[in-house]
């Protein structure tokens, strides 16, 4: 298992406190998600700022030190307890491409044994960049060969689509690792993000929403089209307080580059032929 966090907003803003200062920070969570962290910012460039650390976040001067100059509009943050994957740096999320960064909190089940027809999904032009040995990373380039099938990844790119290409591999890695009327499913919480957009996922593990600056939005999800202050994701409420609403088990949350908040169903998203593979001779719009 591990934690993630998802911040976006219309205008930079610090999140020191919810990584190191609030009560429950994924600093004070790290005393027990204690096999590496990472952060992904983004500013006026395209591209992220990212920063990676193998050990525990509250023993890791450099944790506090990169959360404290963290000032943005789009950050992911995540630490890890190591589940599949030996604890290195490269295994370390979120994972990044071009202008998309990725989390992941759960656990592909099985995975050593399914390994090989997960990465049969994946697209021939994306396998060269995997550069570890964690089920999340895969599931990161299974979700860009989803979404490149139908959009460059180095344009902007509709929510709808970004939400359809998360519930797709979890419908995918699903249809592999999950055995019919057996209760311990693949856990596929995802957050991903170009610094635009922003989705999230839940399945088999908790999620929590809050639209409002410092833990101060309303409990409770938003109605679908609501253009929210802030969209902030975690798997734990970091501050207390009924500033949280719960994100429903299959389903997929989101904002647009308008921080118009958007929710749907995985089986909704889902539908149709996943199965046939990426046309392997066909040019990806890789980032």
């Amino acid at each position: 298992m591990c934690r993630l966090f998802g911040f976006r907003s219309s205008t930079p803003a610090a999140v020191h406190p919810s990584l190191v200062t609030e009560k429950n920070s994924l600093l004070i969570q790290s005393r027990e998600h204690k096999d590496g962290w990472g952060i992904a910012a983004y500013g006026a460039e395209p591209l992220p700022l990212v920063a990676h650390g193998v050990g525990p976040a509250h023993s890791d001067p450099d944790f506090e030190r990169v959360s404290s100059r963290v000032s943005s509009h789009t950050v992911v943050a995540h630490i890890r307890l190591a589940s599949v994957g030996a604890v290195e740096l490269r295994n370390s999320h979120p994972f990044h491409h071009g202008r998309w960064s990725f989390g992941h909190n759960g656990t592909v089940r099985e995975f050593a044994r399914h390994r090989p027809a997960v990465e049969a999904l994946i697209s021939p032009s994306f396998r060269p960049n995997i550069k570890g040995t964690t089920d999340s990373e895969r599931c990161f380039y299974l979700f860009l060969t989803r979404l490149s099938a139908r959009h460059s990844l180095e344009h902007p790119v509709p929510v709808e689509s970004v939400a359809r290409a998360v519930a797709e591999t979890m419908s995918l890695v699903a249809a592999i690792t999950d055995q019919p009327g057996d209760p311990n499913r693949s856990a596929m919480n995802f957050l991903v993000t170009n610094g635009e957009v922003m989705v999230a996922s839940r399945r088999n593990r908790p999620l929590l929403l809050s639209t409002g600056p410092s833990c101060g939005g309303v409990a409770g999800l938003p109605p679908v089209g609501t253009q929210v202050p802030q969209f902030v994701v975690a798997s734990e409420s970091l501050c207390g307080g009924p500033y949280w609403g719960t994100v429903d088990e299959e389903d997929v949350i989101g904002v647009d580059a308008r921080l118009v908040f958007h929710r749907w169903r995985v089986p909704e998203l889902a539908g149709g032929d996943l199965f046939p593979p990426v046309n392997p001779g066909a040019p990806q719009n890789a980032a």
